[in-house]
């Protein structure tokens, strides 16, 4: 008895298959040649009139990808690559001392006293992730990858056994995920505003850290679409209040008609991970612990 055909095989065969089963011609395969599959031709996929198309697959890979992993609600953490470990900073300031360099030595003991913001990002990436774990409604940490406070949110994740994401971005120094990143959830972008869509998509609060040009940016892009109506309106944590408001003078944008009255209630300072958690929790339904 012959074996019966599956009624749902494919009528054609799939491009993975197809890439495969190619054999190099000899007459067609060499330079300037146009005989290459069209999506298996890196040249013709970098040319400059295809921008469109390598917009929209690098939108589409991490949508795919989250989507497979159950990714549905994370929390962006946000802030400097700059600020290092409590422990790296004092192996720092050792140096320094060591050396007798009394600037280093200075920029160290910044360092150090910076080194605190670490270790609450750390703590709240943990928090954050372990407590969800046991709840119906999971959130993970998404970071953009890079070493600081975003090493600090991935290695919290990865310490209390979860998931968490990475969005590195190609830089002219060439930017390094760091090493707590879950691999299956290790992105890379070209191009800052698909970055940018991916931190906000999925997001159901925004928490920054001390940070430079890229945290503001980041930070002000997600208030103006707030702000704007254009994006749904979401906890905006920001880490260290003399921090902030030395940086930034709210009250100035208000007296100066800048920004309207309420604008201002767009964020919330806070101090520690445990104060940035019961906002969140107070802002959520979160579920209940899981059996």
């Amino acid at each position: 008895m012959s074996k019966k055909k599956e009624l749902t095989a494919r009528n054609f065969p799939s491009a993975h298959e197809e890439v495969k089963a190619q054999v190099p011609h000899p007459n067609y395969d060499g330079p300037g040649s146009a005989y290459q599959l069209a999506f298996a031709d890196n040249e013709f996929l970098l040319r400059e009139e295809l921008r469109p198309v390598r917009m929209q697959l690098e939108l589409l890979k991490p949508e795919l990808m989250q989507q497979e992993q159950g990714i549905e609600s994370t929390i962006v953490m946000f802030g400097s690559a700059r600020i290092p470990s409590r422990d790296g900073a004092q192996n720092l300031l050792d140096s320094a001392r060591a050396a007798g360099d009394s600037a280093a030595i200075k920029r160290a003991e910044t360092q150090l006293k910076m080194s605190h913001f670490y270790e609450e990002a750390r703590r709240f990436a943990s928090i954050v992730t372990r407590v969800c774990s046991e709840r119906a409604k999971p959130i993970y940490v998404v970071t953009g990858g890079g070493p600081g406070i975003m090493e600090a949110g991935n290695r919290g994740a990865f310490e209390a056994g979860g998931k968490s994401i990475g969005l590195n971005i190609v830089l002219p120094h060439e930017q390094h995920p760091n090493p707590y990143i879950t691999p299956e959830l290790c992105f890379r972008f070209h191009y800052f505003a698909l970055r940018k869509m991916h931190f906000l998509m999925r997001a159901v609060a925004l928490v920054a850290f001390p940070g430079g040009f890229g945290t503001l940016d980041e930070l002000f892009e997600a208030m103006t679409l707030i702000q704007t109506g254009k994006s749904r309106r979401r906890p905006i944590l920001l880490f260290g209040r003399e921090f902030w408001t030395r940086l930034i003078d709210f009250d100035l944008l208000l007296e100066t008609g800048m920004i309207s009255p309420g604008d201002e209630k767009l964020i919330r300072f806070v101090e520690t991970a445990e104060e940035a958690w019961d906002v969140l929790e107070s802002e959520y339904d979160l579920g209940k612990a899981t059996a």
